[in-house]
């Protein structure tokens, strides 16, 4: 297992996390998985075995429930692991401040989940989405406390736009408060819009890229394929054959040809073709760790083989040319008439396109 800085944070992380959204199996997200206490322990040991270092949760994955698997799982091996979580939405039952990243919800949230987890700290507390009715200075000054308290360690955001992200950025060192260290986001083979935004801005403001959901809810897994109606042919049990709508699935023929190239270049390899789209995003600008999550231990040993596949310069150029979405204003543009002035940031985006000027 390979270590990657945590962008400019002086943590070191597995290039693949452990995600628990399956864990509990309360309500929807019953859908992804229903993990009790035996199997996360299973899948944490499987992942230590293999030098993954960090598991990441939620407070509102199944209600709580998520967490308080993850902190009996981890027990006495608590200070082995690196614990992310997150916190914005509302729990319940909840009243009319119970959402959001008002002062008084990132304080409570922060200590029922430390409560959840069994432990006295948070290695990475991230912003679970945007609050555009809180004034950033209200969230990232509660931030501060916990952080001054002892209780989180590093802090993150997840699902921001560009702009959010630099507004808070901005926030943050006008103000002498906490900037965060890594960004979690959604980033896959199947939709590349982070590459507009979000990983230029890692590049250029030394974040660190949590990627969650990297084999799109399983659609890149070599278990999808087209159905004689031309629509997507769900396993059953899937997350897809339910009504679980993320992500959605805007280009289905461009998914359909990158799913063809995973599995052509998986039996090439002799590997399944979600090791394949694990391996093509660890070459990717900015990103640090993949979070991967898994119905059972065999479905999370095949992501974690994912994690030391190596591919061609052939096979990666296959795969960035069959899912390569057209540029959007004012990439287009610049991609015409600024590439003389491209910087390291610029390219993370550019850098595929630069042959089509």
């Amino acid at each position: 297992m390979d270590y990657r800085q945590l962008g400019s944070s002086g943590l070191r992380v597995s290039t693949i996390t452990l995600g628990t959204m399956g864990f509990g199996g309360a309500g929807n997200f019953g859908n992804v998985g229903s993990g009790d206490v035996k199997e996360a322990r299973r899948q944490l040991e499987l992942c230590r075995d293999h030098g993954v270092n960090l598991v990441d949760t939620a407070d509102v994955y199944s209600d709580g429930r998520s967490e308080e698997i993850v902190g009996q799982a981890l027990g006495a091996d608590r200070d082995d692991w690196l614990v992310a979580t997150k916190v914005r939405f509302p729990m319940s039952p909840g009243g009319p401040n119970d959402a959001g990243l008002s002062r008084h919800h990132v304080l409570r949230g922060c200590e029922a989940s430390l409560r959840r987890l069994g432990t006295d700290h948070i290695d990475l507390y991230q912003l679970h989405e945007w609050d555009g009715r809180t004034p950033l200075e209200e969230t990232l000054g509660a931030l501060q406390t916990l952080v001054e308290q002892g209780k989180v360690r590093y802090v993150g955001v997840s699902n921001y736009s560009g702009w959010q992200l630099l507004k808070a950025l901005g926030a943050s060192e006008r103000h002498g408060l906490p900037r965060f260290a890594a960004e979690q986001i959604y980033y896959s083979l199947q939709a590349r819009d982070a590459e507009n935004e979000l990983l230029p801005a890692a590049v250029d403001q030394g974040l660190g890229v949590l990627v969650w959901s990297p084999l799109a809810g399983g659609l890149l897994s070599g278990k999808y394929s087209r159905g004689r109606d031309g629509t997507l042919k769900s396993p059953k049990g899937s997350r897809h054959a339910s009504d679980w709508s993320e992500p959605p699935i805007d280009f289905p023929d461009r998914l359909f040809a990158t799913i063809d190239v995973l599995k052509d270049v998986g039996r090439a390899r002799k590997v399944s073709a979600a090791q394949v789209a694990l391996a093509w995003l660890l070459t990717r600008p900015a990103v640090t760790s993949l979070i991967v999550g898994a119905r059972d231990t065999d479905q999370l040993a095949d992501n974690l083989a994912g994690a030391e596949l190596v591919l061609t310069d052939d096979e990666l150029a296959r795969l960035e040319q069959v899912s390569r979405p057209p540029l959007p204003y004012p990439y287009w543009h610049q991609n015409a008439t600024a590439a003389d002035r491209f910087g390291p940031a610029d390219l993370a985006l550019h850098q595929p396109y630069l042959h089509d000027s």
